[in-house]
């Protein structure tokens, strides 16, 4: 079977074989209550309230949300709006830590026997996409009566370069990762759970061969698929692709297809909730780059400022020119230290490089070489793009596909004469769902003024 396009980044896993260290709780911490795709959680405190680690500080307000729990124990300082890395605003609650880490009394395991109160556990739990991607766990597993699920597919590519925090879950907190799949073998019912692990990661790979080696299933399949290196080969189009053969259409769910895709840290998270009742408010998060003085995973608590986390991974070097929240290929740059950036449930690696890594190209006329079709994932036709955003014409947009693209970066990642297609991607995506949103609501007018008459 032929794969989809992709390119082969340089993977620099260097802290691979780096356990995790425990960070020691900082001072405070900034929950925004939108970590997560979907409607933001809804505040249920107030300024002055005494809190402790676990505890719900913001519920869910719908269904395709997830609720928010204190990191730290301590007392709620501030309920702001305050600018996101991406510029968009999101209410932000502040804990003053007390330094105890007191636990919530009512942590406790929760019961679950049938399929309602585990999709109930799981949106209990905060978990969601911890890959990246952010949407709400529950909301994925609740599927229409009309879905045959024959496969969920658990994402341990962690294709991008720099980062190993899904690699240590996997070997770390592999118990959790494997009662997650019991957990999703007994209520979700698919035919096949396929555990999907990039061939550079030797050490997942065989313990979890060994487990579903001497592992018997009613009903499901269970097993391992090692899956070339290749970026992006973990995005959930591609790897449901790679692995099946199946093809997700524009517009269509992964269901359509009778598929799941689901982070292995994800798992092990609603998984540990389950069994304890510890709900997500923590995260191992990956510290690299040339900039920082002491690389290494590091357990951290949600809302913990990017500035703390590099001061606990001995701080940065003179030269440091560009810092990234995510990996290399699809992280976002935080404009400066000073800009109060907390650690998010969808943070996986927080990056610094030096001015010689950091230095962006001057881009240069386009050449028509074409590798950015052959190597974009979705077989799009980037040029194409770029041309039809630079004259306006949202229109094209729409008949290029735009909406397919996954801001991977491999159509700047391998182009020669250095366009920064990706950017370009999504600045165009914002220009396409204006002028969506502007014909929509041109046509309501009409079928008023039709239906007037």
């Amino acid at each position: 079977m032929k794969k989809l396009g992709g390119v082969r980044a340089p993977h620099l896993k260097n802290t691979a074989s780096c356990v995790p260290v425990v960070m020691p709780v900082p001072a405070e911490v900034k929950l925004p209550m939108s970590m997560h795709a979907g409607k933001p959680a809804k505040p249920i405190v107030a300024v002055g309230d005494q809190v402790k680690v676990g505890q719900v500080i913001g519920e869910a307000d719908g269904f395709v949300s997830s609720p928010v729990h204190a990191s730290v124990s301590g007392m709620i300082k501030s309920i702001d709006t305050l600018d996101g890395i991406k510029g968009e605003k999101a209410v932000t609650i502040t804990i003053a830590s007390d330094g105890l880490q007191t636990p919530w009394e009512g942590i406790a395991p929760p019961q679950v026997t049938n399929l309602a109160e585990f999709l109930d556990a799981v949106r209990n739990s905060g978990v969601v996409g911890l890959g990246g991607a952010g949407y709400p766990t529950a909301p994925k597993f609740t599927l229409k009566e009309s879905v045959v699920l024959d496969y969920i597919l658990i994402n341990g590519a962690e294709c991008e370069p720099f980062i190993t925090s899904d690699t240590r879950t996997m070997v770390d907190s592999i118990d959790y990762v494997w009662d997650g799949v019991l957990l999703m073998q007994k209520y979700l019912k698919p035919k096949n759970i396929i555990i999907c692990i990039e061939d550079n990661k030797p050490e997942p790979i065989k313990l979890f061969k060994a487990l579903c080696a001497k592992s018997g299933f009613d009903g499901t399949s269970v097993s391992v698929r090692v899956l070339p290196s290749l970026y992006p080969q973990g995005e959930r189009k591609v790897l449901v692709y790679n692995v099946t053969g199946r093809i997700v259409p524009e517009g269509g769910r992964l269901p359509d297809v009778g598929c799941i895709v689901v982070n292995c840290t994800t798992v092990a998270t609603f998984a540990k909730f389950i069994k304890t009742g510890n709900p997500l408010v923590s995260k191992c998060v990956t510290v690299d780059g040339s900039a920082v003085k002491e690389p290494k995973n590091v357990i951290v608590p949600l809302g913990t400022l990017v500035c703390e986390l590099f001061k606990f991974c001995g701080g940065l070097k003179d030269d440091v020119q560009k810092i990234t929240l995510g990996g290399p290929m699809m992280g976002a740059a935080i404009p400066n230290l000073d800009v109060p950036i907390p650690i998010v449930k969808i943070t996986g690696a927080v990056l610094a490089f030096s001015a010689k890594d950091a230095e962006v190209p001057e881009p240069t006329p386009c050449i028509k070489c074409g590798r950015c079709l052959e190597q974009c994932p979705m077989s799009l036709m980037p040029p194409y793009i770029e041309e039809a955003f630079e004259l306006r014409k949202p229109e094209l947009l729409k008949k290029f596909k735009l909406g397919m693209c996954a801001e991977c970066a491999c159509c700047a990642f391998t182009c020669p004469a250095k366009r920064p297609l990706v950017q370009v991607m999504t600045l165009a995506k914002d220009m396409l769902w204006n002028w969506e949103q502007a014909e929509k609501a041109k046509a309501a007018s009409a079928a008023e003024k039709k239906e007037a008459k």
